[in-house]
């Protein structure tokens, strides 16, 4: 279970762009966010993936709540995520080829030893030739280059998956093969997963659930 209580949070104390916000999602099921654009959607994404602290409320992550965020959460909880954002570019380092991008969080962790095989099972699964792997962000298109960010997103086999308007930017042939991979994942990983998003029909077509920012609250929504 991933449970958000009563989040609060934003980039200005005064001016929070998440308001006293709950929302529940059990281990394996699929939920869609949708709301418009600056509703304040993507900053709770980023405060479930542990990537931005609240203002209030707390996080709880497979029954433990969690008290750091970024570096200070614990390795265990930090590995726990996948996470793929909008705009790949903003989200790859430039200097690296797509493949030290996928496997940079193995040699993040001390994994290594994994590097190769990981690579070899992953590349073609999210679409990636062998000459793709050997560019470097500004050598290949938007598409390719998310579709490195879902590899990387998924090299650990984490348990939850945050998919931040990950196909926003992307052709609908791309939409379909990026929503298929993470879902294949799913099937095969029991992971849980949180996708965010604008467009109802591609959220109620790939996800379990689909909730409305307007819905949200502290009465929860559950699972």
């Amino acid at each position: 279970m991933l449970e958000l209580r009563s989040i609060t949070a934003g980039y200005d104390r005064s001016r929070p762009v998440v308001r006293d916000v709950t929302l529940r999602i059990a281990g394996g099921e699929a939920v869609g966010l949708l709301g418009p654009s600056g509703c304040g959607k993507s900053t709770l994404a980023r405060v479930a993936a542990l990537l931005h602290r609240p203002d209030a409320g707390t996080v709880v992550l497979d029954g433990a709540p969690v008290s750091g965020y970024r570096h200070r959460a614990t390795p265990a909880q930090r590995t726990a995520y996948g996470v793929v954002f909008q705009q790949p570019r903003l989200s790859a380092d430039p200097r690296l080829r797509l493949a030290d991008l996928i496997t940079e969080p193995l040699r993040a962790t001390g994994r290594r030893a994994e590097i190769p095989g990981r690579l070899a099972e992953l590349a073609p699964t999210v679409g990636l030739s062998g000459d793709l792997l050997s560019r470097r962000p500004h050598e290949v298109s938007d598409g390719q280059l998310q579709r490195a960010c879902l590899a990387r997103a998924l090299v650990l086999r984490p348990r939850w998956l945050i998919c931040d308007e990950m196909t926003a930017m992307l052709d609908a042939s791309t939409t379909a093969a990026l929503v298929a991979v993470v879902e294949e994942y799913r099937r095969e990983s029991g992971a849980g997963l949180l996708a965010v998003g604008h467009d109802r029909v591609l959220l109620e077509r790939w996800c379990d659930r689909t909730v409305g920012w307007a819905e949200l609250g502290s009465s929860g929504a559950g699972g």
